[in-house]
């Protein structure tokens, strides 16, 4: 399978530990260039620098993105609209209106789209997954606790530190839940969201499960932890050891090349950002 040219959007500190080597190793993929609003940072990432966005969208087939969600919903719909592919971060956008914008211009252009959803792309992740359906699960819990936001941290920026866990780890608590669980079909949910904030998430066919999201826990933390149960045995996940790039990669490139749409497309992050807004016009900021 010939590699796809992929541009890549934004070139901070994720961008150039994840995005930009993930993307350049191959053999799936090739980073075709970068465009970010700092074109001295884009030059430390290896590939050519584009100082108009249009010139980004000639020299590839597909864009990924390592922005803001208030940015990523802007340009998604400007890079649909040139008929890129689309591998889109999570969140989709920094708002409802914003995540339905993109995965309108993805229905309208079908272009292919895929969300970096990038705890369903490791190993253990999918061994859980079928272990979950096996058992029948009638309930589950998951904690996501990190230091993240507290000072210093490269993870400690504006748009994470105004909206907080919810929006940040919430789509990959949410989404792995959901899988394992079934569809959410509805969402409580009480606490800070700029501190602790729980769910109660209630899934398709009566299962419940419960979520504790927290990015500003200092000390030594126990790892991120999810769980479920059925009523013929358990599924345990946790911690995260192995690496979830190189099978993010490769099914984007053979999804661009084949075609048929990815489970975890933009309508997939329209469905968790509903969530997530139900949950946060619940919250008392």
């Amino acid at each position: 399978m010939e590699p796809v040219a992929v541009g890549l959007i934004g070139a901070g500190p994720w961008a150039e530990r994840a995005h930009a080597p993930m993307l350049s190793k191959g053999p799936h993929t090739r980073l075709a260039g970068v465009w970010a609003r700092r074109p001295e940072a884009a030059a430390r990432l290896g590939a050519p620098v584009f100082e108009r966005i249009e010139e980004l969208f000639d020299a590839c087939e597909a864009v990924a993105f390592c922005v803001p969600p208030a940015v990523q919903a802007e340009l998604a719909v400007r890079a649909a609209r040139a008929g890129k592919a689309l591998l889109l971060e999570k969140p989709l956008a920094d708002s409802l209106e914003g995540a339905q914008r993109v995965a309108d211009a993805v229905a309208e252009t079908g272009v292919t789209s895929q969300m970096a959803l990038s705890m369903r792309y490791t190993a253990a992740s999918r061994a859980f997954l079928a272990r979950c359906a096996e058992i029948e699960p009638i309930g589950g819990h998951a904690a996501a606790i990190s230091g993240a936001l507290l000072d210093g941290h490269h993870f400690a920026t504006p748009w994470r530190l105004k909206r907080g866990a919810l929006l940040d780890v919430g789509p990959h608590v949410i989404d792995l839940l959901d899988a394992a669980l079934g569809p959410v079909t509805g969402v409580r949910a009480h606490g800070d969201p700029l501190g602790w904030t729980g769910l109660l998430l209630e899934h398709e066919g009566g299962a419940v499960s419960e979520a504790s999201l927290c990015m500003v826990a200092g000390g030594e933390r126990p790892p991120s932890i999810f769980a479920a149960y059925g009523r013929s045995g358990s599924a345990v996940l946790g911690p995260f050891e192995d690496d979830p790039k190189a099978n993010l990669v490769e099914e984007f490139a053979r999804t661009v090349r084949q075609g048929g749409g990815h489970p975890l497309d933009a309508a997939h992050g329209l469905r968790l950002q509903r969530i997530i807004a139900q949950a946060e016009a619940q919250l008392t900021p």
